[in-house]
């Protein structure tokens, strides 16, 4: 067995090393990234903005060399027994939960994901995976359509190929694993790009996948930033190219897909809202749970409640509920279990959050949560949690996807203005409504072009059912058995014997 163990120098600073234990896999390619060099990037602690790792970055030919692997892979791999895949993906789960608390402090370490919340993230990807391997068998089952007389038409269903997982940093390992192990209980070979904020993650991913028993050349690791991407996705050798991340990257990656007829899978940006009836029937109750969805993860993740709807009724109510809730949530380092609120993964994204706020307040807005309201630590790109009022669609809070702890609330008169200013956007994640009437909320959801709908929920997303995005929040759909479907490609056979 392997033992991933990250030796730590003031954890709270950074992880100083990664370490293999107990060999068993000779040549793990994966930490030969781990050298430096002229051709690398660096991963910085964002809680202290100490220097983690210096992480080698692959070059075009390499890029083409590791296609060339899984390409060359992927026939063999198509043809091991289902039960073999299945048995790999399922041990990886396993060594998932055996390592949980190592991987989640290096999780911890490089995007400042708090420790408690790292940890569900991994326990809950190992469930998601348990449900793909589970159904991965009837998408693969031939279908006769017709058998009469001397002529039988089938369909089978074949992998794609080699498939590029690009994958993002928010959520590395629900994001990763709904893409590879779909595309590896299906037959496919992968190369998996994980983004450079979380490129150690996806080192430790790699390890474990191959101890699991999916082979290094049926799973293969490049590591880099936008030059490695694009050499990857410019890879005329691919049957499919899955990326997560934002519209402009996507933008550029269909065009390069485009070249070679791709097919392509996106999942981009959202301004997600949620509409709060007048007839809810306990205000202070729903004011939680949509700070909680808000400001979960800080805010950096796709489906995040960004924008909210309140009926006029009400509205004085759940503004103070909301205001109070998010005032109780702690900020500090991540490695605390208490701690709620860590520091954002980009340090970019501080400039952009800033933007947005001081845009809503020039324009009228008013801040009732802010920096007032918490003590930031003096190192670390730490953003307050902010709460705007007084908003409308003139300002950049309520129009452009912010994937950080602020939010926007805007009172509207009834269900005819909220679901105008809901569809008032380019996107179409997730949207929500909270009501007691079932039929009421349908109505609502069905009217929005929108990927996802939440009755009374917010910021889910589930194994059973399909991840997909309309508009600039995508196209494709993983998870599900739909997600599972986006990885294989139908052959029609006419047979007359």
């Amino acid at each position: 067995m392997i033992s991933l163990t990250f030796r730590n120098i003031h954890f709270r600073a950074r992880v100083a090393a990664i370490t293999i234990l107990q060999g068993g896999v000779p040549s793990l390619s994966s930490w030969r990234h781990l050298s430096g060099g002229a051709n690398s990037f660096k991963i910085i602690d964002p809680t202290t903005e100490e220097l983690i790792a210096d992480v080698k970055a692959d070059t075009e030919d390499q890029v083409a060399a590791k296609v060339a692997r899984a390409v060359a892979a992927q026939r063999e791999w198509a043809n091991t027994p289902l039960q073999t895949r299945k048995d790999a993906l399922l041990q990886f789960t396993h060594l998932l939960g055996q390592e949980k608390q190592n991987l989640a402090a290096l999780l911890c370490a490089e995007m400042g994901k708090p420790i408690k919340q790292a940890i569900s993230e991994i326990a809950a990807t190992q469930s998601r995976i348990k449900f793909l391997v589970e159904n991965a068998a009837q998408v693969l089952e031939p279908k006769t359509m017709s058998s009469s007389g001397r002529v039988k038409e089938r369909v089978e269903y074949q992998p794609l190929g080699t498939v590029a997982n690009i994958s993002a940093w928010n959520y590395p390992y629900f994001v990763s694993s709904s893409v590879f192990a779909a595309a590896l209980l299906t037959g496919n070979t992968v190369v998996y790009k994980p983004s450079e904020v979380t490129a150690l993650t996806g080192g430790a991913m790699t390890i474990l996948l191959h101890q699991a028993g999916v082979p290094e050349e049926t799973f293969v690791l490049t590591q880099g930033g936008g030059p490695t991407g694009q050499a990857l996705t410019r890879s005329p050798g691919l049957g499919g190219i899955f990326f997560t991340g934002s519209l402009a990257t996507g933008r550029n990656i269909a065009r390069q897909a485009a070249e070679n007829f791709t097919r392509l899978q996106l999942e981009l940006g959202g301004k997600d809202p949620v509409y709060v009836r007048a007839d809810v029937p306990d205000v202070g109750k729903v004011a939680a749970a949509l700070a909680d969805g808000a400001f979960y993860n800080n805010g950096q993740s796709c489906c995040s409640v960004e924008r909210i709807y309140v009926a006029k009724e009400i509205a004085e109510e759940f503004i103070a509920a909301f205001a109070e809730t998010v005032r109780g949530f702690r900020m500090g380092c991540p490695t605390e279990e208490d701690t709620y609120l860590g520091p954002l993964a980009r340090k970019d994204n501080l400039a952009h959050l800033k933007s947005q706020v001081d845009d809503a307040v020039a324009k009228g807005a008013r801040q009732i949560v802010g920096q007032s309201d918490f003590e930031l630590p003096i190192h670390g790109w730490y953003f307050p949690p902010t709460v705007l009022t007084q908003v409308d669609h003139t300002m950049d809070i309520m129009r452009d996807e912010s994937f950080g702890p602020v939010v926007g609330i805007q009172v509207v008169s009834g269900d005819e203005e909220a679901v105008a200013l809901m569809d008032d956007t380019t996107f179409g994640l997730t949207a929500g409504v909270y009501t007691p009437d079932e039929e009421a909320a349908l109505k609502i959801l069905r009217e929005l072009d929108t990927g996802t709908g939440y009755w009374n929920c917010c910021d889910r997303v589930s194994a059973r059912l399909p991840w997909s995005g309309r508009r600039n929040s995508g196209i494709g759909s993983t998870l599900s058995i739909e997600g599972l479907r986006a990885f294989v490609q139908p052959k029609a056979l006419h047979l007359q014997g």
